[in-house]
């Protein structure tokens, strides 16, 4: 693995302060939201002066049943090539479901199962294939167990380096949220994570909620962080670690200093003598013995189950069905609800004019969630604000008419000639799609 350094995760809002940041090693950029004949300024000016920039992936799903969509992957290579990144990265998540088609719009745990792993073991197989770099993959934080599980995530991670010899990048905040919520022990993950398959290491702050912590990547850094990223230090010797921030961006000064705290904890283990990690050794051959269930002619079967569980925990979250059955539904809930807030925020940003047409954030956002609870995530978010207008609007929504007349005015400079009459409203009630 190439030394890497410290860095951050190179946002748009930050651009500037990114530039100016002291002690800069490196930067991630989020795959998807780059195009690669058309770099950002800010981030094409990094690249010439020789700053390192490794894209991160958040939409290939390999955690899911479904093989891995050829064009996605092609879409990752490309983006490495043109940014001449040394490795990308992705997460050990699902996001999505084939039958229903349902989009999360966020990244999902995978079951800790045989049959998960398998799956898992093989879409790894099938992107390392497609990648003309390395390829490492991200542990992610989670509201929810799943029940039934058969694998400590500990074991999950190293049998998945065992079999697949993919990288892992860990994320020391990810592992904090899995302590609060699920009660897992990070010194047990990081034990065993063999020290030669760590890329490098994701570093966020997030925020504690009713005795459930959010991975919101809009928070600063928490002293609790800091202690498993010096605990990891300990163990292995990171070749790059990375700051996240996602939203709230603090001013300059307040980065720095995040980012300072960070080198400060590195040095600080540096000091010490290692203690060394754990773990099973990374490289082995893809389907020994532990593969040789799903190459015996398993794995069609096990994707097929691993794909009626997890459409039914993302019926559930995203399109109010009942919850399945061992699940905490309390927890459920409580992600349901979280994805809604995230699918407002991003709408809210793709169709910024809907919060002022609607008499502002906090109004948007009550109307919003009324509307997402039973609708799953259409082809997209602008699809998805289009859609919201129209759901106001066969309503008689919003109820002062001036309002409405500028929200009808929105909606058709961006949708059609005019919203749907009363026949159509009668035809999709009775389909359920006005329900």
């Amino acid at each position: 693995m190439a030394q890497l350094g410290v860095g951050i995760g190179w946002r748009p809002e930050i651009a500037d302060a990114v530039e100016r940041l002291p002690g800069l090693d490196w930067v991630e950029v989020v795959a998807e939201n780059i195009c690669p004949g058309h770099l950002p300024e800010p981030l094409q000016r990094l690249l010439d002066r020789g700053v390192r920039v490794v894209p991160h992936g958040v939409s290939l799903g390999l955690g899911g049943a479904e093989p891995p969509d050829a064009g996605r992957l092609a879409a990752l290579a490309e983006r490495a090539v043109v940014l001449g990144a040394p490795l990308v990265t992705e997460h050990i998540a699902f996001v999505r479901t084939a039958s229903p088609a349902l989009e999360a719009g966020h990244l999902l745990p995978v079951q800790r199962t045989r049959d998960a792993l398998d799956v898992l073991c093989e879409n790894v197989r099938i992107a390392q294939e497609a990648l003309p770099v390395p390829l490492a993959l991200e542990n992610i934080a989670a509201l929810v167990r799943w029940p039934g599980e058969e694998l400590t995530e500990a074991q999950f991670l190293a049998e998945l380096v065992e079999r697949t010899g993919v990288r892992l990048l860990i994320d020391v905040a990810n592992l904090h949220t899995n302590r609060v919520n699920r009660g897992e022990d990070p010194a047990a993950v990081l034990a065993a994570v063999p020290p030669e398959a760590l890329a490098y290491v994701h570093v966020a702050g997030g925020v504690e909620r009713d005795g459930v912590w959010h991975d919101t990547h809009a928070h600063p850094v928490p002293p609790a962080v800091l202690d498993i990223l010096a605990d990891l230090a300990g163990r292995m010797r990171p070749t790059g670690v990375l700051l996240e921030r996602d939203d709230a961006f603090p001013p300059e000064e307040e980065l720095a200093a995040e980012f300072a705290a960070i080198r400060s904890t590195l040095e600080a283990a540096a000091a010490a003598p290692v203690l060394g990690g754990g773990g099973a050794p990374a490289g082995a051959v893809p389907g020994g013995v532990r593969g040789a269930r799903a190459a015996a002619g398993g794995l069609s079967a096990a994707r097929t189950r691993v794909g009626l569980e997890q459409a039914a925990l993302l019926s559930a979250l995203v399109a109010g069905t009942p919850v399945p059955e061992g699940f905490d539904r309390r927890r459920v809930q409580v992600q349901a609800r979280a994805l809604a807030a995230k699918r407002a925020d991003i709408v809210a940003k793709v169709a910024p004019e809907l919060p002022k047409l609607l008499g502002g954030r906090k109004a948007f956002r009550e109307a919003f969630l009324g509307y997402a609870r039973h609708r799953p995530l259409p082809g997209g978010y602008r699809r998805d604000a289009l859609d919201f207008a129209e759901h106001l609007l066969v309503r008689d929504l919003p109820a002062d008419p001036a309002a409405r007349r500028r929200l009808t005015v929105w909606w058709r400079d961006r949708a059609g000639p005019k919203p749907p009459g009363r026949i159509v409203r009668w035809a999709r009630a009775l389909t359920g799609r006005a329900a």
